[in-house]
């Protein structure tokens, strides 16, 4: 199993985050972000939220915060307001913020949704992620939901339990709106990394489908 290190010299400086709504990158990818921040110093992020009414902008917002914490000063969070579950009749609208972004960031990695995710709104993000930064360091990250689509990742990031429990209490802390939901549980979050760190030799993980990789000798 070949790794990659966060803190290596010359290595990771900016990170692009994107997310259909309000929690979606706290969810596929907040382990890994918590602990990139920890390992390298003075990583710019740009973290994009794409749809929230004013509610869950604000929990948007106060995740952002905590799961930036040690990021470099001019990391900048980003809400929009599409309007949720009709991404795919406003494409041209969100793929003029991507050339939006293309233009105001360099990003060496960028997260973004599953291509293969049933979600109308998370598909949507994953094709234009792809259609707009075409020579980047992209990694697919897993939403799970009642659509059963999580499948086979290729890419994983081990999580300490601290940095888990801090993932898992962020999420479950501030996103109020979703603890109705049936599947918004302390138990799942964990439990799917669990379920990720065996297939990795570790105890908890995120992973990640990474479509196209170079390496530089």
């Amino acid at each position: 199993m070949v790794g990659l290190t966060f803190g290596v010299r010359g290595g990771i400086r900016e990170v692009l985050c994107l997310g259909a709504h309000s929690d979606d990158i706290e969810i596929g990818c907040g382990g890994t972000i918590l602990e990139l921040l920890a390992a390298r110093r003075g990583v710019r992020v740009t973290w994009v939220v794409f749809s929230g009414n004013a509610t869950r902008e604000a929990e948007a917002r106060r995740a952002a915060k905590r799961f930036l914490r040690g990021a470099r000063s001019n990391s900048s969070v980003i809400v929009r307001k599409q309007r949720d579950g009709f991404f795919p009749s406003q494409t041209i609208e969100i793929k003029e913020f991507f050339e939006e972004l293309k233009r105001t960031t360099q990003p060496d990695v960028i997260f973004t949704h599953y291509r293969n995710d049933r979600h109308q709104d998370h598909r949507t993000i994953s094709d234009l992620t792809w259609n707009t930064f075409r020579n980047h360091f992209v990694l697919e990250y897993e939403i799970p939901k009642y659509d059963g689509d999580v499948g086979t990742p290729n890419l994983y990031v081990p999580v300490s339990r601290r940095m888990t429990r801090a993932k898992v209490n962020g999420i479950c802390s501030i996103f109020k709106t979703q603890q109705g939901q049936h599947w918004f549980t302390p138990d799942l979050f964990s439990g799917v990394m669990r379920l990720r760190g065996i297939e990795c030799c570790a105890e908890f993980a995120e992973a990640f489908y990474a479509r196209k990789a170079v390496i530089t000798p």
